[in-house]
């Protein structure tokens, strides 16, 4: 699905705001990504709480002024937390998009928040710290051991951060500068700017949040094979990091091919030999995973308690055996349909579209990258990506962690 025309600009406010234009939309679709990476130690509880609040409820509407309003409008509002963002969505009739413009800019701009300051005892109770779960743990350790620390995403947050405000908290990440918004109607550009400009223009800060995830401190992971375990674990667990390509960048479409191949559908190398011949594995999957921080290869896979060493050798094997080989015409064939078919599911929907876009643009990528891929994944060669194969699933390059009851 092509859309008609796409239109970049950056407010006054430094909002960078992306108009698309699709005529005859019967809805009108918004999205608002902010930057909300946990990047310092003790953010994680203040976040949740502005994160569970904002979006709900604001100084002149209650949570069923609010949704009474969305009813109104034919719509709903939502939002969602990601490791990088926080992400306010609305869809709405299209001839709503005015109104839901003016009931998001209430959201964003006077949310009613607790008066609690997180931490010190004196204006709300603190968060009990939440011990972290087996994948989390596993998570933590794969990514530290793979590309350093410290860093946001492999080190556990404090018991809390001594008079963390979660208004202050919100008058720092809830900021234009830095913010994406994306707004998919059959509108013209001009009046939707103009639109944008009359609800959203009063939004201001005095720079942005900050709340971006940093960089890895090693680019390529380490290798190797890290085992931990756990008495109370009820599945083994697998985690894999081996070096990647980010989109758009050349290479990218290759590996993404040759990850296919891999554990990235049914017929899948790695779900045939762990489900199919072994049944060692009822989840698996293999994914190139990129955000600010770094892009990895990852494979992850769940099995029964006991099965991870099992688990582990075979991942291995069947890495060594593909980067040595190459795909087969057959795979081939079969991976490029289902990443073409994959990307065509992924912009099916209007409201799939307006998020793909909306995230595209706050990751740095083009705004119309997934509906140029196909075209990319029918140019590259099988050579290539045999050649990608090669160079990126070779066991000796990736680390292989898991996480058991006991050793095997």
């Amino acid at each position: 699905m092509r859309t008609a025309e796409t239109f970049r600009t950056v407010l006054p406010n430094g909002l960078d705001t992306v108009l698309v234009t699709v005529p005859g939309a019967p809805l009108a679709e918004i999205r608002l990504v902010l930057p909300y990476a946990r990047t310092e130690p003790g953010l994680a509880a203040a976040q949740e709480l502005l994160a569970a609040h904002l979006g709900t409820a604001t100084t002149t509407r209650d949570r069923q002024a609010v949704a009474d309003r969305a009813a109104d409008l034919g719509g709903e509002f939502s939002s969602v937390v990601t490791a990088e963002h926080l992400v306010l969505s609305a869809s709405v009739l299209a001839e709503g998009l005015r109104d839901a413009l003016e009931l998001l800019a209430d959201l964003v701009l006077r949310p009613a928040l607790p008066e609690t300051v997180v931490g010190d005892g004196r204006r709300g109770p603190t968060p009990a710290p939440r011990p972290a779960g087996p994948r989390t743990a596993l998570r933590r350790a794969q990514l530290r051991h793979a590309f350093g620390g410290p860093h946001p995403l492999v080190d556990d947050a404090p018991d809390g951060a001594a008079g963390l405000d979660v208004r202050a908290l919100h008058r720092r990440a809830v900021v234009p500068q830095g913010a994406v918004l994306l707004v998919m109607s059959g509108e013209a550009p001009e009046h939707v700017r103009a639109a944008v400009e009359a609800e959203l223009g009063e939004w201001t800060g005095a720079a942005p949040s900050g709340l971006v995830l940093p960089p890895f401190p090693r680019a390529e992971p380490t290798p190797g094979r890290l085992a931990l375990h756990a008495p109370d674990a009820d599945q083994a667990l697998l985690l894999t990091a081996g070096p990647a390509v980010p989109a758009p960048e050349p290479g990218h479409t290759a590996l993404h091919l040759a990850q296919v191949v891999l554990g990235g559908h049914a017929t899948s190398r790695l779900t045939r030999r762990l489900r199919e011949r072994h049944g060692l594995a009822y989840a698996v999957d293999a994914s190139i995973r990129q955000n600010g921080a770094g892009c990895w290869l990852e494979v992850d896979c769940v099995g029964a308690p006991g099965t991870g060493d099992r688990i582990a050798a075979e991942v291995t094997a069947c890495l060594a055996e593909l980067a040595e080989g190459g795909p087969t015409p057959e795979e081939m064939r079969r991976a490029r349909r289902y990443a073409a078919g994959f990307t065509r599911f992924a912009l099916a929907t209007r409201a799939e579209e307006a998020s793909a876009l909306a995230g595209f643009a706050a990751g740095g990528l083009p705004v119309d990258w997934l509906t140029t891929y196909p075209d990319a994944l029918a140019e590259v060669t099988d050579d290539r990506v045999t050649e990608a194969a090669a160079h990126h699933l070779d066991p000796t390059r990736t680390l292989v962690a898991t996480l058991d009851h006991r050793p095997s």
